[in-house]
This record gives C-alpha cells, sequence and structure tokens, in this order.
C-alpha cells in the first residue's frame, strides 16, 4: 500500500489505500485504541456525507496536536477515514461505502459497540 504524502499543482493530496487493499488486520488494530475509536464515533454521528475536521473529530480526546496528528494517520492508512485538505485543514470522513462493501456490517458493529452506557451481550 502506498502511504505518502503527493503534491500536486492544486494542493497537497493524501493517499489512501485503494479498497481492495484495506485489510481487517489493519481495520481492527487502527480500532482497537479507545481514542481512535472516539474519532470514529463521532464522524460515524455525522450524516453520510458528513466531514469533520481533525480538531473538530478530537475534540475531548484529551491528546495532543501531535498524538492526535498519528490516530487520524493510524486511521487514514488503514483505509478507515478518508482526509483531504480544505486549505490548511485536513477534513475527514469514514470510508462507510469501503469498509462496507470489504467487510460487511463490522463498522456498524464497532460503532454500536462502543457507545457509552452499551453492555457488552448480546441485544
Amino acid at each position: 500500500m502506498r502511504h505518502r504524502e503527493v503534491r500536486s499543482a492544486g494542493g497537497r493530496e493524501l493517499e489512501h489505500p485503494p479498497r481492495e487493499e484495506i485489510r481487517l488486520e489493519s481495520v481492527l488494530q487502527a480500532l482497537a485504541d479507545p481514542a481512535r475509536l472516539q474519532v470514529v464515533r463521532v464522524l460515524a454521528a455525522l450524516d453520510e456525507e458528513g466531514l469533520a475536521s481533525c480538531s473538530a473529530a478530537a475534540a475531548g480526546l484529551g491528546v495532543s496536536k501531535s498524538t492526535s496528528t498519528h490516530h487520524f494517520r493510524v486511521l487514514r492508512v488503514a483505509g478507515v477515514i478518508r482526509q483531504h485538505y480544505r486549505g490548511t485543514a485536513k477534513m475527514n470522513t469514514l470510508r462507510r461505502a469501503d469498509l462496507e462493501a470489504r467487510f460487511p456490517g463490522l463498522l456498524v458493529a464497532v460503532v454500536g459497540a462502543a457507545e457509552p452506557g452499551r453492555r457488552p451481550g448480546p441485544a
């Protein structure tokens, strides 16, 4: 998978793994961290096309900017989120369709299980 930043005439673009290269192990590892899971929950609460800046999606995590940047990179490289620049801000959205195509029901199950107050076990 390619993960380097590419510069184009219009600005910076970040590379993301193609849908067919998203691996379950990478997604689960990315979602195993509580801070990253919280970011995914915030993004999942937005509408289907919802975008959030890194600062908005990471609000309340209580981590430094560099740690937050690391968490977003892990999520992007794993194929969980898509990022693009809007001016100087990185905007983030979940790769819902890609994750659903590769691993049906995974995102819904993980986000649902992580909801505050939800008890583990069958519904």
